[in-house]
C-alpha cells in the first residue's frame, strides 16, 4: 500500500518542522515548503535517513504568485493532509510601515491559505478522507496589539470554520490551530521584543503538535492548546469587547508590531 502525504508549508523551523517530524514518525510521505533550499534538504534528509520518510521539496516563496501555483499544482496532484503553517508577523506600527511587506504578510497569511486548500480539497473529497490543517493564532481570537498580523488570523479562524461546516459528512476534516506564545523563531525573525513576558504564557513546539494532533482524532475545529489560552479565550468571550482589549494590550506589552 502507497504511504499517505502530507503537505507542510513552513517547516524548517517551529511549529512547521514540528508536524514534518510528526508526520514522518506516524508514517506519512512529505512535501515540504519553504524559501530555504538548505534548511529544506537538511531537513529532508535527516526525516528520509531516521524515520524511512520519502521526502519532495518545494523551493517557494508564498508571497509570489508563480510560487504558490507551483505549490497549488502540487496539491491537485493529491494529498492526504494539507498543513498550512507558514506565516510572519512584522514589528512597527502599520501606519509607518512599508505597505509591501504589509502585503506580502496578507498573500502567506491569507491568500496561500486559501490557495493551496482551493488546489487541496477537490482530491480529498473524490477520496472522502483527507485533513487541511490551517494554522492560526490566539491573536485571531483576541483583539490584540498586531492590527494585520492578527485580522489576517483571524480570517484563518473564520474561514477554517466555514468550511468545516460546508464538508461536514464528508470524511475531509478542517482545522484551525490557535496556539499562543510558543518557543520558535517566530518573534526574533518578526523583530518583536518578548522580554518580560512571563513564564507561564510559553509552549514548546512538541507539547503543542501532540495537543493538535489529540485534537484532531476528536475532530476538534478551533483547537487551542494550553490550559492558560483556554482560559484566556473562554474569558475573552464572556467579558466586554473593551476590556479584553485592555488585557491583551496590558499581556503584550504594547510592543510594535503591524
Amino acid at each position: 500500500m502507497p504511504r499517505p502525504v502530507a503537505l507542510i508549508t513552513g517547516p524548517t523551523s517551529g511549529l512547521g518542522e514540528g508536524f514534518a517530524r510528526r508526520y514522518a514518525v506516524d508514517g506519512y510521505d512529505l512535501v515540504l515548503v519553504a524559501r530555504d533550499a538548505d534548511r529544506l534538504n537538511t531537513l529532508a534528509a535527516e526525516l528520509h535517513d531516521e524515520m524511512g520518510a520519502e521526502v519532495e521539496v518545494i523551493c517557494a516563496d508564498l508571497s509570489d504568485a508563480t510560487d504558490r501555483a507551483v505549490v497549488a499544482d502540487r496539491l491537485r496532484d493529491g494529498v492526504q493532509v494539507l498543513v498550512n503553517n507558514a506565516g510572519f508577523g512584522t514589528a512597527g506600527e502599520f501606519w509607518s510601515a512599508d505597505y509591501a511587506l504589509l502585503q506580502s504578510q496578507l498573500d502567506v497569511n491569507v491568500t496561500a491559505v486559501m490557495q493551496l486548500t482551493h488546489a487541496a480539497l477537490p482530491s480529498m473529497l473524490a477520496a472522502g478522507a483527507g485533513t487541511v490543517l490551517n494554522v492560526a493564532s490566539v491573536a485571531g481570537l483576541l483583539p490584540g496589539r498586531g492590527s494585520t498580523y492578527s485580522a489576517s488570523k483571524a480570517w484563518v479562524v473564520s474561514f477554517s470554520e466555514g468550511l468545516a461546516n460546508a464538508l461536514g459528512g464528508t470524511g475531509v476534516g478542517v482545522h484551525a490551530l490557535c496556539p499562543g506564545f510558543v518557543h520558535t523563531e517566530f518573534h526574533a525573525r518578526a523583530g518583536i521584543d518578548m522580554a518580560g513576558t512571563a513564564s507561564f504564557l510559553w509552549l514548546e513546539v512538541d507539547d503543542v503538535v501532540r495537543e493538535t494532533m489529540a485534537d484532531i482524532a476528536k475532530q476538534k475545529v478551533v483547537i487551542i492548546p494550553g490550559l492558560q489560552y483556554k482560559a484566556l479565550t473562554t474569558g475573552g468571550r464572556i467579558v466586554p469587547r473593551n476590556v479584553v482589549r485592555a488585557l491583551t494590550k496590558v499581556v503584550g506589552k504594547g510592543r510594535g508590531r503591524t
